[in-house]
């Protein structure tokens, strides 16, 4: 016998379904009156209770004029939400409840202690063993406990502010114990802060008395140190040893120099003499009166001879005597030159003499300069001591003045000040009547109207038979015909007496009744086509001869074949390589949309120049992509777009200038592992690269496939450079003879 689901071939009559609530209203409607009179006279007869609320700022009160000398320059109240939160819980601490509760004797009130009035029934509970014994609780305890079930202290939101909110039945008394424990806070903080002025100048008196005879010694003992040692200051409150150090350091380096410079000097004065040459480009020889009078000399003689030997012969006496005396000035020069020279050397080894007796001087001063270095050293730590400790013990004894003042005038301001006092509330914030009474009858008519919806739905009624179902014929079991018993009939024949009533006949029975029954060896899928009437022979349309698969040349694939095996080995990456130019790019976007339409998240990621895989996906060359990503002008989200024909996803090349973007390529792995990381497949079609164009692209589950139109040469030697460049598992893809779905995407344009 076979049975087929009914929860395939039944579906939810939502007429039927909702039409149970008209059926079923009044039962709903008392239900929903009943519960909600419960609920109003609850709301009536309930206990109220009143809350007053008082309210604290907490926040430094001290004054400027009274601000102490190390908190001066800090005006920002140190009160974070850290502060502000161990602010609430003191103010709920035992401390000043139990103070509260001593000072408004509210362990004499029945509200506070139940065992001053407990009722039969809390009598009963407690024999019974269902409530605790009160009388086993403390009274102390007893009072607190009640107090911080009606107290509630918060701070509210983005503000220094406390509420301190307590709930009573006396409205009165409400007020009363919410300013008591505001007020028992502030003196709780005035309490404390006294304690810590007081144990502060209990420990600052002897501290500053011992810190006074530590100072003493200390200044002491650099007086000592300094009058035994003979450090004596210079100017710059620098060691004169270390001074006249740098002093005739400097006096050296200019002897040093004077005497270079004369040396100098006298060896260019000395290459003159002696190659013969002249003496105007030494400054030290111009610089002599006499040579500037014989060099004036002898230009007027140079002058004189030129203009004679224009009329007059070379061995004219004229002549020769003017030449001589040139030969006479010549010599007087060159002898001026020499005591120059001499003088030069003189003043050299004065220098020279100079300099060694500084550099005795300077040897003697940095032996004295070290050892001035070495007891300033030890000068320096004693005065560092006692620097320290005078300036520990002024300011200990400010501490102490201003602490001892205001422990003698009594003035400790606390951090917190009594914003508002509590109020006596005049409407009880516990039984809303209205509120409850209104929750309570939309609960009640929502829950009868759900329990009526889920009783008509699992009843069967609202269920009716699904579009289309098909309901198996079912093999029917002859059952054994039942035995009729005679019955008694209750009436009395015409006579008063009981008659007997004859044993009707028994019929046939509803298991052998003639069902229509399928054959044996007739399947199923036989049985539906023959309740199906069948068209004519003669109209029957002729089907269409199956196009010729088309043969391989180059061990190719086709589209489906390529997409069915990208998503049976899970790849993460497919990168496509056309080698002959744009038109083999539709391999590219034929296999991104066939995996999309599979049901996986796909991308298909331009890389051509032309952009010619991304252009019939989005029917334009104007969306920012790629190139924009790189250039840092767009995000993801810009320049990821939806394929016009499919489901799949596609980043054009993009609006950008290329050779910008090309200087961040290394960012392409970056990108590769982003998008892999979004998307089940990221195909990217890359045009006509080689092994070397696509090393930034591969990555873990990568397929690398190339795109072919026909079988030439160019293809042939473009997969041999692959497959020799480390990529073996290479798979040909042709997009020719592979033809779109006849029924395009609802809602999209066809790709056709």
């Amino acid at each position: 016998m076979s049975v087929q689901s009914a929860a395939a071939d039944v579906d939810v009559d939502l007429r039927q379904l909702f039409a149970s609530l008209g059926r079923n209203w009044l039962r709903i409607v008392v239900v929903t009156l009943v519960v909600t009179g419960l609920a109003f006279a609850f709301a009536w007869l309930a206990t109220p209770y009143y809350k007053a609320t008082a309210k604290l700022e907490i926040g430094p009160r001290e004054s400027v004029y009274t601000r102490p000398t190390s908190t001066a320059n800090d005006d920002k109240a140190v009160t974070d939400e850290g502060a502000v939160a161990t602010e609430v819980q003191i103010i709920g601490s035992p401390d000043i409840l139990k103070k509260v509760a001593t000072d408004l004797d509210l362990e004499k009130l029945p509200e506070f202690d139940e065992t001053l009035r407990m009722s039969a029934l809390g009598r009963m509970l407690v024999l019974v063993g269902l409530k605790s014994d009160p009388f086993d609780i403390p009274a102390e305890e007893r009072v607190l406990n009640a107090m911080h079930e009606k107290l509630n202290v918060y701070a509210v939101e983005k503000t220094r502010i406390i509420a301190v909110e307590f709930s009573s039945k006396d409205p009165q008394l409400a007020k009363k114990v919410a300013d008591a424990i505001a007020q028992a806070y502030l003196g709780a903080k005035q309490d404390t802060k006294k304690d810590t002025n007081t144990a502060a100048t209990g420990f600052l008196g002897p501290e500053i008395t011992d810190l006074q005879n530590r100072v003493k010694e200390a200044e002491a003992k650099v007086a000592a140190f300094r009058s035994q040692s003979d450090l004596l200051m210079g100017g710059n409150n620098a060691v004169l040893a270390t001074q006249q150090l740098s002093e005739q350091s400097s006096e050296l380096s200019r002897v040093r120099a004077n005497r270079a410079a004369a040396e100098a000097t006298a060896d260019s004065v000395r290459r003159a003499l002696q190659n013969g040459g002249t003496l105007d480009s030494v400054p030290e020889v111009m610089s002599s009166d006499l040579i500037q009078r014989l060099l004036e000399r002898q230009v007027e003689l140079r002058a004189n001879i030129a203009d004679l030997s224009t009329t007059l012969l070379d061995n004219h006496p004229r002549i020769r005597a003017l030449r001589s005396q040139l030969a006479d000035l010549n010599g007087q020069i060159r002898n001026e030159g020499q005591k120059i020279l001499r003088g030069l050397a003189t003043q050299a080894q004065t220098a020279k003499a100079r300099e060694d007796q500084l550099v005795k001087e300077v040897d003697q001063l940095k032996e004295a300069s070290a050892r001035a270095g070495q007891q300033q050293v030890q000068l320096d730590a004693l005065q560092r001591d006692a620097n320290a400790q005078r300036q520990q013990l002024e300011s200990y004894m400010t501490n102490y003045r201003e602490a001892s003042s205001r422990v003698d005038r009594k003035y400790l301001p606390v951090d917190a000040n009594l914003l508002s006092k509590a109020q006596v509330p005049t409407e009880p914030y516990f039984p809303k009547v209205g509120p409850i009474t209104g929750a309570a009858a939309a609960a009640s008519l929502l829950l009868m109207a759900i329990a009526t919806l889920l009783g008509e739905l699992f009843s069967g009624r609202a269920m009716r038979p699904a579009p289309g179902a098909r309901i198996e014929h079912i093999e029917q079991v002859p059952m054994p015909a039942a035995r009729i018993e005679p019955t008694v009939a209750d009436a009395r024949d015409k006579d008063g007496t009981f008659a007997l009533y004859e044993a009707p006949v028994a019929g046939p029975s509803i298991a052998e009744a003639e069902l229509p029954k399928p054959a044996e060896s007739e399947p199923a899928e036989v049985h539906a086509v023959a309740e199906t009437p069948a068209e004519p022979i003669d109209q029957a349309p002729e089907p269409e001869p199956a196009p010729e698969p088309r043969q391989s040349l180059l061990g190719e694939i086709d589209v489906d074949k390529a997409a069915e095996k990208l998503i049976s080995s899970g790849t993460a990456r497919a990168i496509f390589v056309s080698p002959e130019g744009d038109e083999a790019a539709a391999s590219a976007v034929l296999v991104a949309r066939e995996v999309s339409d599979a049901g996986l998240r796909v991308l298909l990621l331009d890389l051509t120049a032309s952009g010619a895989a991304s252009r019939p996906m989005l029917d334009s060359n104007l969306f920012p992509g790629i190139t924009n990503l790189l250039a840092s002008e767009a995000q993801f989200s810009d320049v990821i777009h939806p394929d016009l024909y499919s489901d799949a996803h596609v980043i054009p090349v993009g609006t950008a200038d290329p050779v910008r973007a090309m200087r961040a390529a290394d960012r392409l792995p970056i990108i590769m592992q982003s998008l892999t990381t979004a998307y089940d497949l990221v195909v990217v079609e890359c045009g006509p690269a080689d092994a070397q164009g696509i090393g930034r692209l591969v990555g873990d589950g990568t397929e690398v496939l190339l795109s072919m139109l026909e079988a030439d040469d160019q293809v042939t030697q473009a997969a041999v450079k692959l497959i020799e460049n480390g990529y073996p598992n290479l798979t040909l893809v042709t997009p020719i003879g592979h033809e779109p779905p006849g029924t395009p995407v609802p809602g999209r344009r066809s790709a056709a």
